[in-house]
């Protein structure tokens, strides 16, 4: 990383701890930017609108209400129990009460608010960003910033045409810790560095058998559904579990991936998307393989960028850790490794295993700092992490799953041939030998057909677009239900 970058993350951490320290009644955050993009003397603070505050949301309240130059003027949630629950704990801390809305536009088009920050579900991303944006509000969106490819480009187009700040919710790269072992893998102390491999190796469980379920009396489902086809609940928990359902998450690829696969692009000094992409996996395990979810559970992906290789791995049932990471990220160098096995730690080993380095710093905070520090400055080079990263990041998962999904069952020993043929950075015979042994650990008859195994998917990173696949390039985007419509490129 940059020097520069360096000196405004410290600066940053500084800022956050201080105003951790001293209240929100501390002015000295305000006085960290020369040229703010709207005067903020004492009384005078940033509207923030947090969109989606059931899960992650409570994080972004809690951020905003630490602050010392954020005031937290407007709640949205479709379900309204969940929004009036937030609106009296705003109030009780902040000492004055948010407005709540359900519909996002009614709190967009209010001109007094200055920031959206976005923790709605997954397929609702891409479209509040924008809706935001183009009603001239900077944006601070979770991860991953899009449900699909198509829609992360168009984020970005939104956010260059309307000079927005738009912050993705890869909080690693402001942690110390990451940003010093990624300066670590950069200076060359390891050796040449060809693959990286990501990890999420995070024990879930099932979410139960498919059914037809109302949604809480409490959700306008129209509004909560957006962007997504008009259809009936399928799965018991109403809440969080639409991740492992396709038409509104991406399953753990697309959940914890983003974090993963952007520390690992970051690693390895790669500003685009891959050249060739293919994936195999299922969702597999007793309970799973016939619960309301469809995403994938157990899952390898392998990005090609000519010379260099991205490998990512989920896990979500009992597993060894690898290299003492469960949810982290490998930098494979000719000398040594790096591991990182959490957002803010990780260690550096010599070719013998030994730890020769350690990284641990860092807190979520810095994240939304760094950001508040952009929009004053209206320099999206400030951001750690602008809504391009955010979108490469996140492409690389849906990429990924559209191999997937592409695929088909196929026998173990056709699997092992695949793994036998692979010619790169990549050792897929040992990653596919320890895939299996994990699901045998788990019960799985590997004696049976189980994983899919998914085409390898040529791919234009300038176009952004698959070569010569019309079935892969109709799975770039989705079918929009009027009026939730991401607009086309060049029409945001």
């Amino acid at each position: 990383m940059a020097d520069y970058t360096r000196r405004r993350f410290l600066q940053d951490t500084l800022l956050a701890t201080a105003a951790a320290a001293v209240g929100p009644a501390s002015r000295g955050f305000a006085e960290e930017k020369a040229a703010p993009a709207k005067p903020v003397g004492p009384n005078d603070r940033l509207s923030v609108v947090v969109v989606g505050v059931n899960g992650r949301g409570g994080d972004h309240i809690g951020a905003y209400l630490d602050l010392p130059d954020t005031e937290i003027t407007c709640i949205c949630d479709p379900d309204e129990a969940v929004g009036q629950k937030r609106v009296e704990q705003i109030e009780r801390k902040q000492g004055r009460k948010p407005k709540f809305v359900r519909d996002m536009r009614e709190a967009f088009d209010d001109k007094s608010i200055d920031i959206a920050s976005i923790a709605a579900p997954n397929y609702w991303h891409a479209l509040a960003a924008i809706w935001a944006m183009q009603a001239g509000k900077d944006v601070y969106v979770e991860k991953p910033v899009c449900h699909n490819v198509s829609e992360g480009r168009r984020m970005v187009e939104t956010a260059r045409k309307y000079n927005r700040i738009c912050q993705a919710g890869t909080q690693c790269r402001s942690m110390l810790g990451s940003i010093q072992a990624i300066d670590y893998v950069h200076s060359g102390k390891i050796g040449e560095v060809k693959l990286a491999r990501g990890l999420c190796h995070r024990p879930r469980s099932p979410i139960g058998k498919p059914g037809k379920f109302e949604p809480p009396a409490s959700v306008d489902y129209n509004l909560y559904l957006g962007p997504a086809q008009m259809a009936p609940v399928t799965r018991p928990q109403f809440h969080y579990d639409w991740h492992w359902q396709s038409p509104y998450g991406n399953g753990d690829l697309g959940n914890q991936g983003p974090h993963q696969m952007d520390l690992a692009r970051w690693g390895l000094k790669l500003d685009r998307l891959s050249n060739r992409v293919i994936s195999y996996g299922g969702r597999l395990g007793a309970g799973w393989d016939e619960d309301a979810g469809d995403t994938a559970n157990s899952q390898v992906v392998i990005h090609e960028f000519g010379d260099k290789t991205l490998v990512f791995e989920v896990r979500n049932m009992k597993t060894p850790k690898f290299m003492d990471a469960h949810v982290g990220v490998v930098f494979h160098g000719s000398d040594g490794y790096v591991v990182l096995q959490s957002y803010t730690t990780g260690v550096a080993l010599d070719k013998d295993m030994k730890v020769v380095k350690t990284f641990n710093a860092g807190d979520d905070p810095a994240h939304y700092v760094n950001f508040l520090n952009a929009v004053k400055s209206r320099k999206r080079e400030d951001l750690h992490a602008d809504v391009l990263e955010g979108h490469l990041s996140a492409a690389l998962c849906h990429m990924g799953n559209i191999s997937w999904m592409l695929g088909k069952k196929v026998p173990l020993e056709e699997l092992k041939t695949f793994a036998k043929d692979y010619h790169g950075d990549e050792n897929a015979v040992d990653t596919l030998e320890r895939a299996c042994q994990y699901l045998r650990d788990n019960g799985v008859d590997m004696d049976k057909p189980q994983l899919a195994l998914g085409p390898f998917l040529d791919f234009d990173p300038a176009k952004e677009e698959f070569i010569d696949n019309p079935a892969a390039n109709k799975m770039l985007t989705r079918d929009y239900r009027e009026p939730f419509v991401v607009p086309p490129a060049g029409k945001v």
